[in-house]
């Protein structure tokens, strides 16, 4: 599938990039480019991966000339580039839509033009039911694609899409601050001990971003079934890891943080396909023609649960130990503690 084709990841020097890069390095394929902004983190992968199947292009997703200088000849795109820090997005919110709403649209654009053969477009939870800039700048940029996906043959360059919670140990993660607070004896800072938090590895991004590239189809989003916990669990789980009794002090919600966060509302889950694993919701094909809404109603249109990090299976403590214990991130932090 991958030989003598390349593949170019936006904003591919942060946690997913290194992560897929990692995966790819082991196959056939021809060439990796890794696209960002950020010349010393390229610089870094640069000398800690060594290889020549790695190519590096400084640009940034907002300016359109700098993408079109990397796409020449790319087969396949994962689209990872992002402003993803809530608190950083509240504050700066016309620049996550430069970033996530314009910046998805010149990633597709240049791609169409260059007959990139599929993209997929890693967006979040916080894009479902939106009430920050980061998670409606995300929905933006669902809608950009599944719209985008529309303009272009499928059998030309295939546009769809993952929707994932958070990653353990990324760029944005709680958990290397409660590992940092831990070592440095200080208390771990919870905003609410009842807000629930999708968890899932790199590996199982990964997992579900191949998936979407190997079964989806224009205007898809794939969702990949993932378990949850609750924020205080989770730093009792990294306390009995690290055999540490730091206090817990709540310091109450923070910017435009929900309680619980949702993967697929119940107007997508209604017309979700089950896939095992994962959920398929397809993009609404639709056109413009107004009176078709009119006249062809759906009153079922939606069912009375949707999706979220407080219905999906519960972690006990013991789970979540097992999974943070699997992280790379955790087993080098726990080496000489």
């Amino acid at each position: 599938m991958y030989k003598n084709k390349i593949l170019l990841i936006t904003g591919g020097t942060g946690s997913f990039g290194n992560a897929i890069l990692k995966k790819f390095l082991n196959t056939d394929i021809e060439e990796v480019r890794i696209f960002s902004r950020d010349e010393k983190k390229q610089d870094d992968m640069r000398r800690f991966y060594k290889n020549d199947k790695i190519k590096f292009y400084i640009g940034d997703v907002r300016d359109l000339s700098s993408i079109r200088n990397a796409m020449y000849g790319v087969d396949y795109i994962f689209h990872a580039a992002a402003l993803k820090q809530v608190p950083s997005c509240e504050f700066f919110p016309l620049e996550a839509v430069k970033t996530n709403i314009l910046g998805t649209d010149n990633v597709l654009t240049a791609a169409i033009e260059y007959q990139v053969k599929k993209i997929i477009c890693l967006s979040t939870d916080k894009a479902a039911y939106p009430i920050n800039a980061m998670g409606i700048s995300k929905a933006m940029m669902e809608k950009v694609f599944i719209a985008k996906s529309k303009t272009v043959e499928p059998e030309k360059t295939t546009i769809c899409g993952t929707r994932y919670g958070n990653v353990c140990a990324s760029r944005g993660s709680v958990i290397p601050l409660f590992v940092e607070q831990i070592k440095q004896g200080k208390p771990l800072t919870i905003t609410n001990p009842n807000m629930t938090r999708f968890l899932m590895s790199l590996e199982e991004a990964v997992e579900l971003v191949e998936y979407a590239f190997q079964f989806g189809s224009s205007g898809d989003i794939f969702i990949k079934k993932s378990p949850a916990c609750t924020i205080l669990d989770l730093a009792k789980a990294l306390l009995e890891i690290f055999h540490a009794e730091n206090p817990i002090r709540i310091i109450g919600t923070r910017h435009g943080e929900k309680l619980h966060e949702t993967l697929m509302t119940k107007e997508e889950y209604y017309v979700a396909e089950d896939m095992g694993d994962f959920y398929r919701i397809p993009a609404d094909k639709r056109d413009l023609n107004y009176e078709k809404y009119f006249t062809q109603g759906d009153q079922n249109l939606s069912k009375e649960v949707e999706y979220n990090s407080y219905n999906t299976k519960r972690l006990s403590i013991d789970e979540i130990k097992e999974k943070l214990l699997s992280i790379n991130y955790i087993q080098n932090e726990l080496v000489g503690w």
